[in-house]
């Protein structure tokens, strides 16, 4: 059986708010080693994409500190099934000119992006010496409780400001 989308996608996407700035969106992409972000709108709906195309083209701009991810975003959220065969989604990947594409999910009639396959997931599958180096992709891996994310969060958070102060 093939490999499937959904045996090595990630869960769980990096977003940020239309009016989040440029300049943290890019300290978050380098800190997390992330490629691009979704820009989530009003209903908690995907609106566009911030990634390093997008922050370069905004560089020359003299007012690029005070750019938000909606001044410099990549209009709509490109998405695939994550029930189609890897091979498949990477040709389309490449055919699309998109290094990121995101599977959707239907909540009380918002669909926001739920998780993400990339170019680095294929990297990943290539390079991989077996399925163990992938056991934290796709549906089966494992991952936190809502409720660890949130303490994971807020102790972040609080070292932040802890820092700032």
């Amino acid at each position: 059986m093939p490999l499937l989308v959904r045996d090595l996608m990630t869960i769980g996407i990096p977003t940020c708010k239309t009016d989040t700035l440029a300049v943290d969106i890019a300290r978050f992409l380098i800190e997390h080693h992330a490629e691009e972000m979704v820009v989530i709108g009003d209903e908690g709906e995907g609106v566009g994409i911030v990634g390093y195309e997008e922050l370069v083209n905004a560089y020359g701009r003299e007012d690029l500190k005070t750019l938000n991810a909606e001044d410099i975003m990549r209009e709509g959220v490109p998405e695939l099934p994550s029930d189609i065969p890897l091979t498949v989604a990477a040709q389309m990947m490449k055919d699309k000119k998109i290094r990121v594409a995101y599977q959707t999910h239907n909540s009380a009639g918002i669909v926001y992006p739920a998780a993400m396959i990339s170019y680095r997931h294929i990297i990943r599958h290539i390079a991989a010496k077996d399925e163990s180096e992938l056991k934290d992709l796709g549906l089966a891996a494992e991952r936190k409780s809502p409720l660890e994310q949130f303490i994971e969060r807020r102790d972040e958070a609080r070292k932040k400001n802890m820092v700032n102060r």
